[in-house]
């Protein structure tokens, strides 16, 4: 028989902003809140500049070739979140590479490059993902 669970808000009881979840094999538990995505990005580098879609971003800005600078809508409580990009090139047979700075609270540096000589490329798309605590 299945369940189904409608809410609209889930809260902690002894902690509101923590709720933990029993993982696999049930001997150990994780933090929902902290394995969450808290920001992402899919951001089209070349041609019309700007976001295919994206969660809790409020801006990006095309700062020079393979060179973009991104602003979340809700802050991060300190700059030491965790940031992981990647690439989708072109048609060419070059092989595309991406990497991510944390450079304040609530912005990141997107550096997009070819990985055979790492001179900086605009890539047909830019992926992004930050996991972390919210300020």
């Amino acid at each position: 028989m299945a369940s189904e669970l409608k809410v609209n808000t889930l809260t902690g009881v002894s902690t509101a902003g923590s709720i933990a979840v029993t993982g696999e094999g049930n001997s150990t538990t994780t933090n929902l809140q902290q394995g969450l995505c808290k920001a992402w990005l899919n951001l089209k580098g070349t041609d019309t500049f700007g976001a295919n879609d994206s969660f809790n971003i409020a801006s990006q800005t095309d700062s020079g070739t393979g060179n973009h600078e991104v602003t979340a809508t809700n802050a991060f409580s300190t700059d030491d979140f965790s940031s992981t990009s990647s690439s989708q090139g072109d048609s060419s047979n070059d092989n595309r590479g991406a990497c991510t700075d944390n450079t304040s609270t609530s912005g990141i540096s997107v550096n997009t490059f070819v990985c055979s000589d790492g001179s900086a490329v605009d890539v047909d798309e830019v992926h992004v993902s930050t996991h972390g605590d919210l300020a």
